[in-house]
């Protein structure tokens, strides 16, 4: 289970500033301990799903919802589940995203190669979860291809645009494949928002992200 940290309050920052409709119907996904469906739940939505594959991710989250006595449905899944409750108002969500060299997998955060194997994913289907006028927040590090998340988004049909960022010092995980990281941007210097690791007094940080992504009212 992915503990709350400094992606998890920007992108609630993010959810704040965004000024979510009243009554709106929000999916949390890869909620972990629930804090984002905490947080629509608080600021008024009309209903609220919370989603992870992890059953400990899942108790977690009923347990914060529960304590807090707010009705959030929290249940065991991933996107399947996400489309048969679709359409929503606002799509949340810090999926798993750190690229991961061969050999490691760890759900909380590993994500392939490339950091894309549930980002890429949930781009391609965040179109059709939204409904008219609907939008989705999503976090991820730069090291996971601003730019490609960005694109393949607007060629959803959706507008896409980042609104919040924040730099910050690598954790240990980080800090443990800052050679791979600088491998893989040695592969992908293509993508522009891809930069070098900075080391400032030894201090490696990471750039870390939240992309808006609306769907329009009407289509032409």
């Amino acid at each position: 289970m992915y503990r709350p940290q400094e992606d998890s309050w920007l992108l609630e920052h993010a959810f704040g500033c965004a000024g979510p409709p009243p009554d709106a119907k929000v999916l949390d996904f890869c909620t972990g301990t629930g804090i984002l469906a905490v947080a629509a739940a608080r600021a008024g939505a009309k209903s609220v799903t919370a989603l992870d594959i992890a059953p400990r991710a899942v108790l977690t989250a009923r347990l914060n919802a529960w304590s807090r006595r707010l009705p959030i449905r929290v249940l065991r899944g991933g996107l399947g589940v996400a489309r048969r409750l679709a359409p929503f108002d606002v799509i949340v969500s810090n999926p798993p995203y750190v690229p991961a060299p061969s050999g490691a997998h760890d759900p909380r955060w590993d994500a392939g190669p490339d950091g894309r194997s549930v980002v890429d994913p949930l781009c391609r289907e965040i179109p059709e979860l939204l409904r008219p006028g609907g939008f989705a927040l999503v976090v991820h590090s730069e090291f996971t291809g601003v730019d490609t998340t960005l694109d393949m988004l607007r060629a959803g049909g959706v507008k896409a645009t980042v609104v919040a960022r924040e730099r910050i010092p690598f954790g240990p995980v980080m800090r443990s494949r800052a050679d791979y990281l600088q491998h893989r941007r040695t592969d992908s210097a293509a993508d522009a928002s891809v930069v070098a690791i900075e080391s400032k007094a030894g201090t490696e940080t990471e750039e870390v992200v939240v992309i808006r992504a609306d769907r329009p009212e009407h289509t032409r």
